[in-house]
């Protein structure tokens, strides 16, 4: 049984409630691949959530795009686990590079997250990825690695895990990983997974890739074979977003 490919639409800070009506009837009206082909989760701010998930296609998920720690409190601005729990909300990004660089979370907090959720019934779309700096000065894997372990020492059940590679350097800069660059670190990952969770693990864990992914770039990228899917940002929020969902038909063909 292969990985089912996985498209994840990070909506950011983006929206009001009528864009987000707008975004919602489009994919709602989408002829896209069936569920066996392409699972697809859709990220909204916290405030549209209820919105989107009470109007969205079956088919189709939602995300949340962060949570607290730990359990809800005197931790004013936070979201907890619970309360998305509480709501029906299935997923939630972990460790995106803007939580990372803008906000500080190191890789153990992003680790502690990512259990914590898992333990509340949230399954994770845990993000990592190197700075062009990193990337330039050849510390790309060592990077990536030292992101996920702080995640892999937590987490024993990877089932409700999706690990989104997401260069820092591609993220919403038109800049795009090649494909070769792309699947290289892919490869790498999950060598890394084989060599320090489990062969089973590294085999069904789904890798998907983001940074500047579009309509233009999506099947070449679908078409490498450790690419699992894709976290799109700036995208997904427009009618092409339908395209890149319609890039899962790669792997169905290959």
């Amino acid at each position: 049984m292969g990985r089912t490919f996985f498209v994840g639409g990070n909506w950011k800070c983006n929206g009001t409630s009528e864009e987000v009506k707008k975004i919602v009837a489009t994919l709602n009206d989408a002829q896209v691949p069936p569920q066996e082909v392409v699972e697809v989760v859709v990220s909204p701010p916290f405030i549209f959530l209820p919105l989107v998930k009470s109007t969205l296609r079956p088919d189709f998920h939602v995300a949340a795009q962060n949570c607290w720690v730990k359990k809800g409190g005197a931790f004013t601005g936070e979201v907890s686990a619970e309360m998305l729990v509480n709501l029906g909300i299935p997923w939630v990004i972990l460790g995106h590079s803007e939580r990372r660089q803008l906000l500080g979370e190191s890789n153990e907090f992003v680790g502690d997250k990512t259990a914590y959720a898992l333990s509340q019934g949230l399954k994770v779309i845990a993000c990592v990825g190197e700075t062009l700096e990193q990337r330039e000065a050849g510390a790309t894997m060592e990077v990536v690695a030292a992101q996920t372990k702080a995640i892999a020492e937590r987490i024993s059940n990877w089932a409700d895990v999706v690990i989104a590679y997401e260069p820092v350097w591609a993220i919403g800069t038109g800049k795009v990983a090649t494909p070769a660059q792309a699947q290289e670190v892919h490869f790498e990952l999950r060598k890394w997974l084989h060599a320090n969770t489990s062969p089973e693990v590294a085999a069904t864990t789904r890798i998907i890739y983001g940074g500047s992914v579009n309509g233009g770039n999506c099947k070449v990228l679908a078409a490498q074979p450790d690419v699992d899917g894709f976290l799109v940002g700036g995208a997904s929020l427009k009618p092409e977003f339908i395209d890149i969902i319609k890039s899962a038909e790669v792997k169905k063909c290959a």
